[in-house]
């Protein structure tokens, strides 16, 4: 986030990261095959064709494969981007499809994966929780540079909290359903958010 909009990494820090997401590719196939607990970390370099030192050289652990989110600093550089005149909401609407709404369907389908892993695995799910206060504080940052309002403002913060707790709500969707659409439910959670969080009457009871 700190280069410059035009820079590009080297090839060696492509290398990397690919070598990175390809180590994560597997482990999240695994575990949906075989589930978290089963799925031992000589078994995911074996699929990624590296030894198990090289698996520990990018994810010390286990549990950092599933954690591991490549496409947060882009959802951020990408809010960011958006024209001024949009609202924070529509920014982060079209910075979600421009990312999320993109990618390849098997691309999206690990990520869903991932999402559900960590709220279905308990100690994944406790080590999400206890990021959620970092995550506020970035949304945070990033609505006051683009509103031009102060970080500490209760309101900016506040609206932060929002964000996230949509952003929970269609995660959660998936421990339910495995096929459901994370990001369809995100973009129904901001626009309801545009719309001030109406309440609608609850539909009558059938007879």
């Amino acid at each position: 986030m700190s280069q410059p909009a035009d820079a590009r990494p080297g090839l060696r820090e492509r290398k990397k990261a690919k070598t990175r997401a390809a180590i994560q590719a597997h482990a999240l196939r695994l575990f949906s095959i075989q589930g978290y607990q089963a799925t031992t970390v000589e078994q995911i370099a074996e699929a990624a064709e590296v030894s198990p030192s090289t698996f520990f050289r990018y994810f010390p652990t286990k549990e950092e494969v599933v954690m591991h989110d490549r496409y947060d600093p882009l959802l951020l550089a990408a809010f960011h981007a958006q024209p001024r005149e949009l609202t924070p909401v529509q920014a982060l609407r079209r910075a979600l499809a421009e990312v999320l709404g993109r990618l390849p369907a098997d691309d999206l389908k690990l990520e869903q994966t991932r999402g559900r892993l960590i709220f279905t695995v308990p100690e994944l799910r406790g080590r999400f929780m206890d990021q959620i206060a970092d995550t506020i504080q970035i949304l945070t940052e990033a609505i006051a540079e683009r509103m031009g309002r102060d970080p500490s403002e209760f309101a900016v913060r506040n609206f932060a909290g929002a964000l996230v707790g949509i952003s929970l709500a269609a995660v959660n969707d998936l421990t339910g359903d495995p096929e459901a659409d994370y990001l369809a439910a995100f973009d129904r959670g901001l626009e309801h958010l545009e719309a001030g969080l109406p309440l609608d009457p609850e539909p009558p009871a059938r007879q």
